[in-house]
């Protein structure tokens, strides 16, 4: 009788160890299951947020190339535009050349030589030219001279008296690039009247250079 009471004492006590350890088992695995996701969730995290990074740094490096890329077509459609512009103000240089080999430009210096001397208002003014100018302005820079008498006592009552002398220092001369034309200067080169054919070409390219530019790149 007693052992029969120890064995069901002893079977109990094995049941509730059993019991015991499979709550001990599967709570383990629930918590093991638990920490198991909750890593895999993490990680998870972690790569969509390296993947969104890395996608970011991808848009932000594509946005660099491409705006160096614009950059660069815009300096190289510039560069070719600035390319055109000196080749078309070359040309016009050229043309201009031409019209101081023509007939008419002794007139031509004439009339710039008294345009001169009406910008420069000095009655002792030096003027300048070309070599190959030199004999044709010392043959109009009298009548120029008479000219500008004219004007200004027709204008202002007043007969001016100046001394207008041509250049007589070769080396100083004007070079070819100024494609002709003349320059005055007074007070020892301190006022300069720069009226040479070059000059007025490129002021004419400056208050053109809008009109130019609308007809050249009509897509601006």
């Amino acid at each position: 009788m007693a052992s029969d009471q120890i064995r069901q004492m002893v079977n109990f006590i094995l049941q509730e160890a059993h019991e015991k350890a499979n709550e001990i088992r599967v709570k383990t695995e629930h918590d093991f299951n638990l920490e198991k996701q909750t890593l895999v969730h993490e990680a998870k995290l972690n790569i969509q947020d390296e993947f969104a990074k890395k996608e970011k740094d991808r848009e932000v490096q594509e946005r660099i190339a491409r705006s160096a890329e614009i950059g660069e077509c815009r300096v190289k459609k510039m560069k070719i535009r600035d390319e055109l512009l000196q080749t078309l103000l070359s040309e016009a240089g050229g043309k201009c050349a031409m019209v101081a080999r023509g007939q008419n430009y002794p007139h031509l210096l004439q009339k710039l030589i008294v345009q001169g001397l009406i910008k420069i208002e000095e009655l002792e003014v030096t003027v300048y030219c070309r070599a190959e100018d030199v004999s044709i302005v010392s043959g109009v820079i009298q009548e120029a001279v008479k000219e500008y008498v004219e004007i200004i006592e027709r204008e202002s009552g007043i007969k001016l008296k100046p001394k207008v002398s041509l250049n007589s220092d070769r080396s100083k001369d004007l070079g070819e690039s100024t494609y002709g034309g003349i320059m005055l200067t007074a007070i020892n080169g301190k006022i300069v009247c720069d009226n040479t054919m070059a000059s007025r070409l490129n002021l004419v390219y400056e208050e053109l250079m809008p009109s130019i530019r609308a007809i050249l790149f009509p897509e601006d």
